[in-house]
């Protein structure tokens, strides 16, 4: 989950400020870009976390 959460962010983060700078959208509107994916990529982490433990459930024990 980690590295699929690291990966999904980044692409959040790159597709906003690629966005921008590709339609010269300017600093603030890349922000809010980079912002919003970050939101879609956390709601996709979360599904993905609900259907992750739902095959295998998180224990305690070894």
């Amino acid at each position: 989950m980690v590295l699929v959460g690291t990966e999904v962010f980044g692409v959040a983060i790159a597709g906003g400020w690629a966005i921008a700078g590709l339609f010269e959208l300017g600093h603030v509107v890349g922000y809010v870009l980079m912002g919003l994916f970050s939101l879609l990529a956390t709601y996709a982490l979360v599904i993905l976390w609900k259907r992750c433990t739902a095959v295998e459930p998180i224990s305690g024990r070894a």
